[in-house]
Order: C-alpha cells, then sequence, then structure tokens
C-alpha cells in the first residue's frame, strides 16, 4: 500500500473510533429510543463528529485515488467510512458494520417523509405546501385547482382568522379531496410569542412615526413609564426587557431598522438606531422584533397556543411550533398534546431563531423520540436573526444535518414571490425554487398566482430531479453532448 493511502487508512480509523467514543458520550441521548429512532439519532451523532473535524485534505487525496470523498453520505456516515476501509483491504466481522446504509437511510427519510405529508407518485418531487388565505373557506373550486395542480399539505396560521373560519377552510379541503380523489394534509401553524412592535409616544395615534439613524428609541412592557414626546415602543410579551444586555442587536420590521441596546435602566431599555434602510424611514405598529443576540425569557407556547390544541388535535396532521428554542420546548408541547389525546399530530419544528440553529442537534435528538417529525426553515425570521449574507449557508447545513437524522424538511418563506404577487418570477427566483429541491417539501405563501405557482414550482422540480438527489449530482444523458455528437 502506498504511503498516501497508508495516511488514508490511518485517518479513516481515526474516525471511525471518534464515532464510537462520541456515541458513548452522548448515550443519554439515544439509548432509550426506538430501533429505528436509535438508528437514526446515531447517525446523526456520527456525523456530527465528522463535522466537527476539518477533513478537506483527506477529501481531496480520497478523491484522488477514486474513492468516496464522504461528500454525499450524510444518510450513513460510518457505513460509508466502512466501505472505504473495506476497499482498502480492511476485513469487517458482519456485526461489526453499522446497518445504516445508503438505502436503509433513504427508505428512513421517505417512510417519514410518508408519514408526514403523504406518497408522492413521482419520484423525487417534494411535496407542496400552500398556504391558505381565508378566501379559501368559500371557494371550493379554487382548492379543487390547487390540488390537482400539486398542492398535498394545506397550510393554515392559527396567528390569523379564528376556528370558525379554520373550520370551513378544512372543510372545503376535505370534500375538494373526496371529489377530486386527490390527498391533501392539513398544516396548522401555532401563533407563537408574538414579538412587535406597539407605539407608546410619539405616534401612538397614527400608528407610525418618523425614525432616523442615530434616534433613541425606548422599550417597555409597562405605559406608566413612557413620555409622550420620545419614540416610546412595547414588546407585545412580557419577559423580553430583562432578557436584554447592553450591546445586543435588534432588529425590528423585518431587519429594515437596526438599532443596538444602550442603556438598561429599571423596566426599559434604551435602543439606538444604527441603520434605517427603508425610504420611508417610519417606525409603525405590529412590526416584528428580532433579538439575534439575546436569550429571551418567553416561552415558546404561548397561552393562546396552548387554547388552540383542543381544536388541531381533532382536525389537524401536522402541527407546526414556532419559534422554537430548546429540547425543552418539544418536551412541553408533547406534554400538553399528550393531556388532550395519546394521538396527536406530528409536530413539525419551525427553525426561525439563532438560538435554534444553535442547538439544533439537540432538538433532532429530541424529535427522534416522536414516530415521525420534521423541521421547517422559516427563512424569514432566521435571515433576520443570523444575518442575511449567512442563510445561503445555514440553510444549506441544516439540510444536511437533518438529512443524518433521517428527518424530512421544508423549505419556507418567499419561494417563487415574485411570480406569486405579480405574475413573473425573477432569474433569482427561479435558482432559488430549484435549490428547494434538496427539501422533502416546500412551502407558499398566500398570493394571486397560487394555481401558476404550482405549476411553475412542478416544472422546475421535475426537471432538476432527473440531476440532483438531495445534495448529489446524478448523470443523465444531456441534449446539450447529444447534439454536439450529431453536428
Amino acid at each position: 500500500m502506498s504511503h498516501k493511502l497508508d495516511y488514508i487508512h490511518e485517518q479513516l480509523q481515526l474516525l471511525e473510533k471518534d464515532m464510537e467514543d462520541s456515541l458513548t458520550l452522548k448515550s443519554h441521548s439515544w439509548q432509550f429510543l426506538e430501533k429505528e429512532q436509535k438508528e437514526s439519532a446515531q447517525n446523526l451523532i456520527r456525523y456530527l463528529t465528522l463535522r466537527n473535524k476539518d477533513i478537506r485534505d483527506l477529501q481531496d487525496k480520497l478523491h484522488e485515488k477514486g474513492l468516496s470523498s464522504l461528500a454525499s453520505s450524510e444518510s450513513h456516515i460510518l457505513r460509508q467510512i466502512q466501505n472505504i476501509r473495506k476497499w482498502l483491504g480492511h476485513v469487517y466481522h458482519e456485526n461489526q458494520l453499522d446497518p445504516c446504509t445508503h438505502s436503509s437511510g433513504r427508505d428512513k427519510l421517505i417512510s417519514r417523509s410518508n408519514k408526514l405529508f403523504g406518497k408522492k407518485p413521482e419520484k423525487g418531487i417534494p411535496h407542496l405546501m400552500v398556504t391558505f388565505d381565508s378566501e379559501f373557506s368559500s371557494d371550493l373550486e379554487k382548492v379543487k385547482s390547487l390540488l390537482q395542480k400539486g398542492m398535498d399539505v394545506a397550510r393554515i396560521n392559527c396567528a390569523h382568522d379564528n376556528p370558525e373560519v379554520w373550520k370551513e377552510m378544512i372543510h372545503q379541503i376535505r370534500k375538494a379531496c373526496q371529489e377530486t380523489g386527490l390527498d391533501c394534509k392539513i398544516y396548522m401553524d401555532l401563533a407563537g410569542p408574538k414579538i412587535r412592535t406597539k407605539l407608546l409616544g410619539k405616534g401612538s395615534e397614527k400608528g407610525k412615526t418618523k425614525i432616523q439613524e442615530g434616534d433613541l428609541i425606548w422599550m417597555t412592557e409597562a405605559q406608566k413609564h413612557v413620555d409622550k414626546k420620545g419614540i416610546w415602543i412595547s414588546p407585545g410579551e412580557k419577559g423580553v426587557i430583562n432578557s436584554l444586555l447592553s450591546g445586543e442587536r435588534v432588529y425590528i420590521d423585518d431587519g429594515m431598522i437596526r438599532c443596538v441596546v444602550e442603556n438598561l435602566e429599571e423596566h426599559k431599555v434604551a435602543l439606538r438606531v444604527e441603520r434605517v434602510s427603508t425610504k420611508k424611514n417610519f417606525i409603525k405598529n405590529s412590526k416584528g422584533i428580532n433579538f439575534p443576540d439575546s436569550r429571551l425569557n418567553v416561552p415558546s407556547l404561548t397561552v393562546y397556543d396552548k387554547s388552540c390544541l383542543s381544536f388541531i388535535c381533532q382536525h389537524a396532521d401536522l402541527i407546526g411550533y414556532s419559534f422554537v428554542r430548546t429540547a425543552q420546548d418539544i418536551a412541553e408541547l408533547r406534554k400538553a398534546l399528550l393531556n388532550i389525546s395519546p394521538t396527536y399530530p406530528h409536530i413539525i419544528l419551525k427553525i426561525e431563531t439563532k438560538e435554534a440553529v444553535d442547538k439544533l442537534p439537540e432538538l433532532l435528538l429530541e424529535a427522534l423520540k416522536e414516530p415521525a417529525a420534521g423541521i421547517m426553515i422559516a427563512r424569514g425570521d432566521l435571515a433576520v436573526e443570523i444575518g442575511f449574507e449567512r442563510l445561503s449557508e445555514i440553510q444549506e447545513e441544516i439540510l444536511w444535518i437533518c438529512e443524518a437524522a433521517h428527518l424530512p424538511v421544508i423549505w419556507a418563506t418567499q419561494v417563487l414571490e415574485s411570480l406569486h404577487k405579480f405574475g413573473l418570477a425573477t432569474r433569482s427566483e427561479i435558482t432559488d425554487a430549484a435549490h428547494a429541491g434538496m427539501a422533502e417539501c416546500i412551502m407558499i405563501n398566500k398570493g394571486p398566482y397560487t394555481e401558476k405557482v404550482l405549476e411553475f414550482l412542478n416544472d422546475i422540480l421535475k426537471r432538476r430531479s432527473s440531476h440532483r438527489i438531495k445534495k448529489r449530482f446524478i448523470f443523465r444523458p444531456l441534449k446539450i453532448a447529444e447534439r454536439f455528437f450529431k453536428s
């Protein structure tokens, strides 16, 4: 064996040992799981062990020798290492080989996707989730058309409307399914904590006030501290003010206004405006507030959310958990659901905060206690929390890590948004939509061109599926090559 092959074999042997050491270290997180979930948890821990190291030099050497570079082995990482070592001459006993193979890892992911979203007739095409508008509650023909154009999951947002409207929406979905013979799962999103601006001082009568860089905004939870001449806002949720520290960033209105915590006083904090990225320099009521550097003392499961659970358990197939941050949050939701019914909708964890990204492995390991669970990459709030420039990197990492756990992913927010709003897609949106094909489900928001979006998206995804499976490229014959040899 050459020196380079000796080096490769030695590094792979070390990786395999490190993975087993990590399993022992983290045994509390997987040892009590069911067999299927246990294999997924172990594969996740092994994959994270690999991704805790810099193996780029090893990958180059593997590729030079015509061996797998481990680049598309998320679903079966140890078995892939063992397969390479076998090619290099190492002998394993059958019971030493990891049972999680390329095919079994793929089958686990497909099986869980089917449990969540239903079976998809076209291989390699993600499920399509449509956000329901209240108008759909009285438009059966519209719902039937959405089903016929590819919708197989209907999303109802509990932050909007009321149980009467939700019930009518669900009635139309069930009726449309019956008349078309098509299946559609019901997904209901919990509202989560509503951390939004409420003007208390200047501009409170009009619901907006002028703002510019350098201004001071006071944030308080108590009206009695307000000076009517200054810019004062409430965050809408208790526990926010006491969670903030000096120097932490605060973003308002989808990141349009960037502030920094400058001063901390009893019952209030001072925010210095550092950037205003809008021509209309207003701060308005009911705009979202993000705290990417802070650990907020605000429950993910609100009182309002709990009041919705009985309805959701009765009518929904899937429940979206907004602003989930810790494994304890999942345990709390599970407990609340079990208090209502021993069988409850499958849980979808919405990853939309920096804290959720930081704790993603713990969230996935907790989610594996469920028969089937999924992850939503909620790219709207997530982009504000982690920075727009990091979104493309982080959404890829979430996809890789979820594949290692064999958990399905929903790709959400602003998919073909220009097409949805104005009837014409931008070039960058088309690339983004194709990229969304790495997920198991794609969510589209509300808009006047929903049917057109479904048709367009299906066309893109069908073309993409013959070139790529998850992050692995596959080679079908190319027309470019065919024309070259015919010329």
